[in-house]
Formats: C-alpha cells, sequence, structure tokens
C-alpha cells in the first residue's frame, strides 16, 4: 500500500499529519520496510519517521572533530608508543 490520499498531493513516504495519524499502523510498517517517511503539518515538512535501527546508525555515525588538535587526540594511535614529535631545527645547513 502507498501513502496516498485521493484529496491531497500525498506521495509515497510523504504524508500529512492528520493522514499520518489516522493510518500510524501503516506508516509505522512503511518505515518499517521503505525507510523514512516524512510528515507534514501545515505545507511544511516536520517529522521524520525512521527504523529504530536506521536511528541507532546516524546516532553512532562520528562526527567530524572540531579541530585539528581532537582529531589527533581522538586517533585510534593515541597510545600506541609512534613517536610522531618534530624535531626543531631552525636551520639546516645548504651548499650555496
Amino acid at each position: 500500500m502507498r501513502a496516498t490520499s485521493e484529496n491531497s498531493k500525498e506521495s509515497a513516504g510523504n504524508w500529512q499529519l492528520q493522514t499520518a495519524k489516522a493510518r500510524f499502523s501503516e506508516l509505522f510498517r512503511l518505515a518499517r520496510s521503505q525507510g523514512p517517511q516524512r510528515v507534514s503539518r501545515q505545507g511544511r515538512e516536520a517529522v521524520v519517521v525512521l527504523a529504530a535501527e536506521e536511528y541507532e546508525k546516524l546516532k553512532r555515525k562520528k562526527k567530524q572533530p572540531k579541530s585539528l588538535v581532537h582529531f589527533f587526540a581522538e586517533s585510534p594511535l593515541v597510545g600506541s608508543g609512534i613517536d610522531l614529535e618534530r624535531k626543531r631545527e631552525y636551520a639546516r645547513p645548504i651548499d650555496l
């Protein structure tokens, strides 16, 4: 079954709030089997209903570090013993 209504411009995956409330079991089933279902209110998208597994995947995705310092601090190499220290040499000899 598709999330459609004769009196509205709903299409698969897009629901008006009143239809979503009236047909919640179908909305629930489609969110589990076909993916996220968008619900609009007063013509504007308001919420997205998605399967719990998809929500958990989104929560687990690592966000981009706030800074380069955070990136290196959260690296899997922290504590591995690898020496990333840079030697402070101000100049090196060159032949002219």
